[in-house]
């Protein structure tokens, strides 16, 4: 069973769009962990689908902004964008894949 504050991290992750593909990152499967530690403290761990220094740092800003938002009982955030393993169009949700028509 999840437990609850992740599970709204994650509902309030699906609010962060992906610039460049216009589909949230937690349907095109760019979230990889999402943790919290004894004091509340969140850590996630991203992708993105391409290396893109502006993109990943206005990404971050978003999720962290949002998370905050919508996640009130959190003491901070942390998200770490990772590039092992790639991200692949395999990752993406059958919802992410309509939408992008593949």
């Amino acid at each position: 069973m999840i437990n609850p504050t992740k599970q709204k991290i994650y509902q309030a992750l699906e609010d962060v769009i992906d610039l460049e593909l216009g589909i949230d990152v937690v349907n095109l499967g760019l979230i990889y962990e999402v943790n919290i530690n004894e004091e509340n403290e969140c850590g996630i761990v991203m992708t993105m689908p391409s290396k893109g220094e502006t993109i990943a740092s206005t990404t971050v800003q978003t999720i962290k902004r949002t998370v905050e938002r919508k996640v009130k009982d959190l003491a901070a955030i942390k998200v770490e964008i990772v590039w092992n393993p790639p991200w692949t169009m395999e990752r993406m949700s059958p919802y992410a894949r309509l939408e992008l028509d593949l």
